[in-house]
């Protein structure tokens, strides 16, 4: 790992950045370039003599150089066969990545094609044409002779067979020879699965690797650590880099730190109006705080500028999901879905309509698609988990949220659902743990401490119970906003048990609280006579007893506090 002090020489870096972008542009990698002219443009102008040479235009390039032309304007305008053909017998380096690589987006393309009706991403290593293994057989030949584009080609066709231990060679050595290329580090981050295969990675000391690292860290969920290497790259001089910001408002929203990331995207968006890049996690958001007047203007927006991009499509359908008008979202969705099957995010909230619309089977089609394009996508597993429990399945949904803790370890969602999961299953234990674990590491949705005071209830263990219960009630009259029938099952249960243990005090203080509420009120009355009888037969004053039968308070109000506390939990939580 890079130390984070490491200093950029940013003036090197600018002219790194300038030959980048040309070498990116002249063989096709155009989504490169444009990522690498960004963060070029963060950093300050060089001076007119100070831009470099540019050291691809070999001799025999430039002998090559018209069939090069003429190849190159084939293949912007998509006509990737003809491109390749007439770059054939070329021999140079660029020209030899063009002809390969127009090979392999015109086999993409024609897969695109065919599966453009199913809308499913091909699966790792299926190849319906055998034009990825005779691409991987014609490339494995000279691989010892490609430079770092080429090698870079060669991991990705490896990748695709699913040879991913062999990918990661190949584009490892990509990288080496080429650190500026930034789609050999995507496609090297899509083959990492955690943060031990991470350290082991032998990356150069370039710092570029930086970028790298605050990428992967999002991808494996580390929000903490990518804010770090974030906040490090812009305090080394890309503050203004676009994609630093962009990155940093996707960590937030990772730790669902919503205001800050909506901040930023705003603030993205207020720059360059025109700018469609993660503007569908700018509509996820306002999605999840219901801002409905801000998502419909960014819909108008965004359809504006390009209404076929994936992302334009992705706001649009957000908005019609929180209108509730779930068919529009799918047709959406599936709109996106056909302008790039792999894209992530459309296939998953396509999975949450689905359930929206209570269609299970379409749902968990939908997620397993999800899960192919990326397997590190924790909301298709916990979305294949609540669809399997909805089917009354628990054993499949035990395994997928199993899938979804494993990716988001410290969310309390996961573990409620998992706990959830083994309580259905009667595993009593096992339910505990993960319920002590979801309150340990901040419980989200309120509801750890009532489960585990549940647990302990069922099991018999009362003076647990009762200090989860009473943990609980603390918790919901400082949050303000609890389940009420779980509240009022706290009270009633905490008065019975200390009526139980003859402690009067507490007993009438939560026999009080039952009478707040409708459901328990002629229980918590009844609980009061038998304080009060109790109380009478010790000697004490029957006034509670008399202002009960009366209906009015009474003129001695008990101002008795829970005093007990959540117990200690020697558990050793695994999942």
């Amino acid at each position: 790992m890079a130390d984070q002090k490491d200093e950029v020489d940013l003036k090197h870096a600018k002219k790194e950045l300038i030959v980048a972008v040309r070498e990116c542009r002249d063989r096709g990698l155009v989504q490169t370039a444009k990522w690498l002219t960004e963060q070029a443009a963060a950093l300050k102008p060089l001076e007119p003599g100070e831009f470099p040479a540019f050291p691809s235009d070999t001799p025999d390039f430039l002998q090559e150089y018209d069939a090069y032309n003429v190849a190159r304007s084939y293949y912007d305008v998509h006509e990737y066969d003809r491109a390749s053909h007439v770059l054939r017998d070329c021999t140079s380096q660029k020209a030899y990545f063009l002809c390969m690589y127009a090979r392999y987006m015109g086999g993409e393309k024609r897969r695109g094609d065919a599966m453009a009706d199913s809308l499913g991403p091909l699966k790792a290593g299926q190849d319906q044409c055998g034009w990825l293994r005779t691409l991987r057989e014609e490339l494995q030949q000279k691989e010892a002779d490609l430079d770092g584009y080429g090698l870079y080609l060669y991991g990705v066709v490896l990748r695709r067979l699913g040879l991913q231990q062999e990918a990661i060679t190949a584009l490892l050595s990509a990288i080496n020879k080429e650190p500026l290329h930034w789609g050999a580090w995507l496609e090297l981050a899509m083959l990492i699965n955690d943060k031990a295969n991470l350290v082991a990675l032998s990356l150069p000391n370039h710092w570029m690797k930086q970028f790298f690292l605050a990428h992967c860290y999002l991808e494996l969920q580390m929000n903490e650590d990518a804010l770090t290497q974030l906040q490090g790259l812009a305090d080394k001089g890309f503050s203004l880099s676009t994609w630093v910001k962009a990155q940093t408002a996707n960590a937030y929203h990772n730790m669902r730190q919503v205001e800050p990331a909506v901040d930023l995207l705003k603030q993205l968006h207020a720059e360059d109006p025109y700018r469609l890049d993660n503007m569908d996690t700018l509509s996820n958001l306002l999605y999840v705080k219901e801002m409905r007047a801000e998502l419909s203007h960014l819909a108008h927006s965004v359809c504006q500028v390009d209404k076929f991009r994936v992302e334009t499509c992705c706001v649009i359908g957000n908005y019609y999901s929180l209108r509730g008008q779930h068919e529009k979202a799918v047709l959406y969705f599936q709109r996106a879905l056909k302008l790039n099957p792999n894209y992530l995010s459309a296939w998953t909230l396509m999975g949450h309509e689905y359930m929206e619309m209570k269609n299970t089977s379409a749902a968990i089609q939908a997620y397993r698609h999800a899960i192919e394009v990326n397997r590190r996508d924790y909301r298709a597993w916990y979305g294949l988990g609540q669809t399997y429990e909805i089917l009354k399945m628990p054993f499949y949904c035990l395994y997928y949220y199993r899938q979804a803790h494993q990716l988001r370890p410290n969310d309390s969602r996961m573990l409620m659902a998992l706990g959830e999961c083994y309580e259905k299953l009667d595993r009593i234990l096992e339910a505990i743990k993960c319920y002590w674990r979801a309150y340990s590491v901040v419980d989200q949705e309120g509801m750890a401490l009532v489960k585990l005071a549940k647990l302990h209830e069922l099991i018999k263990e009362d003076q647990q119970a009762a200090a989860f219960y009473t943990a609980f009630v603390q918790q919901s009259e400082m949050m303000g906003t609890v389940d009420v029938e779980e509240q009022c099952q706290a009270y009633r249960y905490l008065a019975n048990h200390y009526l139980k243990h003859k402690d009067l005090d507490q007993a009438t203080f939560y026999a009080r609280r039952c009478c707040d509420f409708a459901s328990t009120r002629e229980e918590g009355k009844s609980l009061l006579q038998q304080i009060s009888g109790l109380r009478s037969s010790q000697g004490d004053d029957s006034s509670l007893s008399q202002s009960i039968a009366e209906g009015r308070p009474a003129v001695t109000p008990v101002t008795a506090t829970p005093t007990s506390s959540v117990p200690p939990m020697n558990l050793t939580f695994t999942s």
